[in-house]
This record gives C-alpha cells, structure tokens and sequence, in this order.
C-alpha cells in the first residue's frame, strides 16, 4: 500500500450526524410529550378553584375552626365492611347530636373513585352510612351542621387496608 491509498471502510458523513442528533432530541421529546400526557390525565393537581378567592377566605375560615375547636367536640371516623361509622362528642360531657352529618372520601390523586356518604343518625352521636370503601389512602372530610352552623369541620387522611368485598 502506498501512502496515498486508504483503507476501505466506513466513513462518517454529515448525514450520520444528523442520524444520531435525531435519535437522541426524538428520544428526549417521546419522553417529555408521554410525561406530560401522564401528568395532565391522572391529577387535575387542582386543591382550590380559584387560589385568589381561597387566600381571601382564609382569615374567616380560621376564626370559625378555632371557635369550633372551642367547643370541644371532637369526632371518630370507622371505617369497615361497607359500613362508614362516625361519632361525635365531647370529651367527659358526652355525645353530641347533629342535624345533618356528610363525609366526603376523595382519593389523594384523581377523582374518579370520589364520593359523599350523607350519614344518617342512629342516636347517641352516631352517624352511619352504608358504602364500599375501596383500599388505600383516602382525605376523608367530615362536615356536621346542627341548624344552620357548622358544629364540625374536619378532614383526616385514612389508609383502607384490606380488600372490598
């Protein structure tokens, strides 16, 4: 061979180039279009509809949980079998009763299994509602209105174990 002469072989042209630069930015996109589409279809990511009403309301609503907290009612959510317990009282005095008792059950992510039980009272401050909890992790908020006032207000993250049947 003299000095002159290659070797035949492979040769990386500019169309090599544009080869591998389309594969690894066509990688890069088909990963953030699929996270994205994943992102906007599982959680709406939404906790208040309107942030600037909320931040307004905030002030009020916490007067009306700390006079509510005053009171001294505390409430106990049971979960089991189909049936949602809930009982309502104050420490060393008693049961309390409401008029109107709702849990709201929503997952922590995604909305489709959401719902509301409207307990009904069976006495003593006892509420009940007869609906399959599905397992996992639940925000259960707990509303009880006695007349027109909210005697309590609360909301509490449960874990179901076990399997629906």
């Amino acid at each position: 061979m003299s000095a002159r002469q290659e070797k035949a072989g492979f040769v990386f042209t500019g169309w090599h180039m544009f080869g591998v630069l389309f594969l690894f930015f066509g990688t890069i996109i088909t990963v953030n279009l699929t996270m994205a589409y994943f992102a906007t279809s599982t959680w709406s990511g939404l906790v208040v509809q309107n942030t600037y009403i909320a931040s307004q309301e905030f002030n009020g609503k916490a007067a009306s949980i700390r006079d509510m907290l005053a009171t001294g009612i505390r409430g106990k959510l049971t979960v089991s079998k189909g049936e949602i317990l809930y009982e309502l009282a104050i420490p060393d005095r008693g049961p309390v009763e409401a008029d109107k008792v709702t849990a709201h059950f929503k997952r922590p992510v995604g909305e489709h299994q959401d719902f509301i039980a409207e307990m009904q009272p069976v006495g003593n401050g006892r509420y009940t509602a007869s609906h399959e909890v599905l397992p996992g992790h639940w925000i259960v908020e707990v509303i009880a209105v006695k007349g027109d006032k909210i005697i309590m207000h609360e909301a509490n993250r449960i874990a179901v174990i076990g399997e629906a049947k």
